[in-house]
């Protein structure tokens, strides 16, 4: 049975959003309440329209054009003129669950009521998401305030039945598959327009995205380091509970927790008597445990952009006022993402020095020379895991790269309207990156790791009593999917494989 996610009762959570994403149906509040709120806000603003009142963006232009008075037989034409001239964005398309994202993060926040929209329009939204019909949204062309204007606008243009959709796997022309559906494109009311695309929603909706791919991340990286420290025989004692009752971060001790309860079996012999092993394995709590340390902070911002009202003018229909404000602006989830992309691409570097160790017969106490599994006559001409290990030290340079913050390199645009802009939508654009990036550092972490496990039991250094059941399970699902590399092989297929894993968050992980 498909799950339904309601819209204008609760607050919303990054999971609702990320269910809508994937698939779940959307349902709009029926409450009379609800009804009653935006039924106000839209009554009142067609009182002010009767009375010839002054209100942005319905009787004026817009942004550095709120000077130009908009004559009353062209303020039912306004609102298409806005989606029109803002079908200009560029770059690669958002994909189908990023394009559904988007779609819930605008209901989530014109359901709140204070937008002055119809009824009508919130359905449309819901529509589209039951019929499974996405906007086709380029990703670049926003600055982040006045929010997502242009990305906002193919949401705004589809829902009138122009543009393209995503529909069943294709680009199509949305007013062909409306036809198809039975679907009728929406007549925009005067501030209709303005009010779907003067927002936050794709930052936001990205935002979501990321947030829940960093957060299975953080408990892979721990498993890749708890397999790694079996691989290294390296030392469990410095993940001690009493330890980390002395530096009590709680993302920190999570961490070491899970560590401490991965490494729980018998001590195997050991061909080092280092006495305290590198810090990509020994800090593995203090680097991890930063970013579960920092996800409650970030949910919190994220979750109170998601469910806030975030385009201009506000419409109080209870008091009958109009707000005009900034609440475009995508600050928080700018400051959120640029937070979160530096915090994930500090994961990838951890398993990159990780690697390194694992794959250097200097380092790595006793296994072969970069992981090969070649032996005899054969040996000199196989090298396992050597350019496995060049990729990775790529893939984190390139994500470290990307961890420029976005957020100050704010543009002054609009004819110096816009003079101080977030860089939201890019900040998100950029954490999505840093996170691909480090999820192809982790699937190659986790296929050299098992290797290393492999090698270990093939030397006769490491049985199963001296693995966790946690640990035994992940090597054995692992192997389901992965030959050890014995003979040099081409690695691209089973490396996207597990990416794909990762992406799917395949593992029941702590």
């Amino acid at each position: 049975m498909t799950k339904t996610i309601e819209f204008g009762a609760e607050r919303l959570t990054i999971e609702d959003v990320i269910a809508i994403a994937n698939g779940a149906d959307a349902h709009l509040c029926d409450h009379p309440e609800f009804t009653a709120k935006v039924n106000k806000g839209a009554a009142f603003l067609d009182k002010l329209l009767e009375d010839e009142g002054v209100i942005y963006g319905v009787t004026t232009g817009y942004g550095d054009s709120c000077t130009v008075a908009i004559p009353p037989e062209l303020v039912n034409t306004l609102p298409l003129h806005l989606t029109r001239f803002h079908g200009c964005g560029l770059g690669e398309d958002l994909d189908h669950q990023q394009a559904r994202a988007v779609m819930a993060t605008r209901l989530c926040s014109l359901s709140q009521g204070v937008s002055g929209v119809s009824l009508d329009l919130l359905q449309q939204i819901v529509t589209m998401i039951n019929k499974d019909v996405a906007p086709r949204i380029p990703q670049e062309g926003s600055v982040g305030a006045s929010g997502d204007l242009t990305p906002l606008s193919y949401l705004a243009a589809a829902m009138i039945g122009e543009r393209e959709v995503l529909y069943k796997g294709e680009v199509q022309d949305t007013k062909t598959v409306f036809s198809q559906l039975g679907i009728e494109p929406l007549t925009l009311r005067p501030k209709e327009g303005l009010a779907l695309m003067n927002g936050t929603s794709v930052m936001t909706a990205l935002a979501c995205l990321a947030y829940q791919r960093a957060e299975y991340l953080v408990k892979l990286a721990t498993r890749i380091t708890s397999m790694v420290s079996v691989a290294m025989q390296g030392n469990d004692f410095h993940f001690d509970e009493t330890l980390f009752a002395v530096k009590p971060h709680p993302g920190q001790k999570q961490v070491a927790t899970w560590l401490r309860e991965d490494l729980q079996a018998e001590a195997p012999p050991r061909n080092s008597d280092r006495l305290q092993d590198r810090y990509s394995l020994r800090c593995a709590p203090h680097v991890i445990g930063a970013v579960q340390d920092a996800l409650p902070w970030l949910r919190q911002l994220i979750e109170n952009e998601l469910n806030s009202a975030n385009d201009n003018p506000i419409i109080d229909g209870e008091k009958e006022r109009v707000l005009h404000g900034g609440h475009f602006y995508g600050g928080h989830i700018a400051m959120a993402m640029d937070t979160l992309k530096t915090a994930v691409a500090n994961i990838a570097d951890l398993i990159d020095r990780q690697m390194a160790q694992l794959m250097d017969y200097k380092f790595n106490n006793g296994l072969p020379f970069n992981l090969t599994g070649a032996e005899g006559d054969q040996k000199p001409i196989n090298h396992g895991f050597k350019a496995v290990q060049i990729g990775i030290s790529a893939w984190t340079a390139e994500a470290l790269k990307h961890t420029m913050p976005a957020s100050v390199f704010s543009r002054s645009t609009e004819c110096h309207n816009q003079d101080k802009v977030s860089m939201g939508t890019i900040a998100s654009r950029d954490c999505l990156r840093v996170l691909q990036l480090t999820e192809q550092v982790a699937a190659a972490g986790l296929l050299a790791a098992s290797q290393g496990i492999y090698l270990r039991q093939r030397q006769g250094e490491l049985n199963p009593s001296h693995m966790s059941n946690a640990v035994l399970s992940m090597q054995s699902a692992v192997k389901r999917d992965f030959d050890p590399v014995i003979q040099d092989r081409p690695l691209e297929g089973e490396l996207r494989l597990v990416v794909a894993m990762i992406q799917e968050q395949h593992w029941d992980l702590y």
